[in-house]
């Protein structure tokens, strides 16, 4: 058993390193061409975000990589058009900029917690798909993608959060109502999914109850799906049971956690 563990853990850390060697050369492209990349990451709490943003940025450049995760808007912004305070993060020629959460907190924590209006939902629907347009007709390199994990796996996460004192960071009120609202987060999603999946940018979604193959997945997919020089096409082969491109008929055959 143990030799079982110790061989498939030596994969994935071989794995993960060919990985972030792809990565290292998109970020040497990104930086010749002056091209402008912009990852989201969304997904339930304790979906694996923060771990995963971690092993993407591990060896790439601090100056032209920027992990965007904001508070709760100030006063101030409060009164602001919805995107501002995300604009201002936006990357700029041969930055390489992951959003851990973004614009899409009103369709999901704002909206089950009740933190925005009905008007100020709506709102955002109306203005997302055109806003998220611009900034790929702008040059920017949009990649979205949503962390899946089902009840019982986020319901273990985060009772091992509260027990580990080097995670104590991570517990927030939030994270108190996570479960109990289960099946309002789920609405919200899959509310988020049908109205801002697009061609142009659609949603990719990602099972994360097994985490490390979860990061595996979504690197292999997200370097997929981008241009850069020495490519190692062998290696970025996704495997489309764990990482895939949203479609409706999911929600129903349980290829999306309800």
């Amino acid at each position: 058993m143990n030799h079982s563990v110790d061989k498939a853990q030596n994969q994935y850390k071989a794995t993960l390193h060919l990985l972030q060697i792809e990565l290292v050369k998109l970020q040497r492209h990104i930086i010749k061409r002056g091209e402008r990349i912009l990852l989201i990451l969304e997904g339930r709490d304790g979906a694996g975000k923060d771990s995963t943003i971690k092993r993407i940025i591990a060896h790439l450049s601090p100056r032209e990589t920027r992990v965007v995760a904001l508070p709760k808007p100030s006063d101030r912004e409060q009164t602001e058009w919805y995107f501002q305070r995300y604009v201002a993060h936006l990357p700029a020629a041969a930055e390489f900029v992951i959003f851990n959460r973004s614009w899409y907190n009103r369709a999901g924590v704002e909206k089950v917690m009740g933190f925005c209006s009905d008007r100020d939902y709506e709102e955002f629907f109306a203005e997302v798909n055109d806003f998220e347009s611009m900034l790929t007709r702008s040059g920017i390199l949009l990649r979205k993608y949503y962390l899946d994990i089902t009840k019982k796996e986020q319901k273990a996460r985060l009772a091992a959060r509260r027990d580990d004192p080097l995670k104590q960071w991570k517990i927030s009120p939030i994270d108190e109502q996570a479960l109990k609202h289960w099946k309002d987060y789920s609405e919200a999603r899959n509310v988020m999914f049908a109205r801002s999946h697009t061609h142009l940018c659609p949603w990719t979604i990602v099972h994360s109850d097994e985490k490390k193959t979860a990061r595996i997945q979504l690197i292999k997919d997200f370097l997929s799906r981008l241009e850069y020089a020495d490519k190692d096409i062998d290696l970025l082969a996704p495997d489309r049971e764990v990482v895939f491109d949203y479609d409706p008929a999911y929600l129903k055959n349980d290829m999306i956690a309800p």
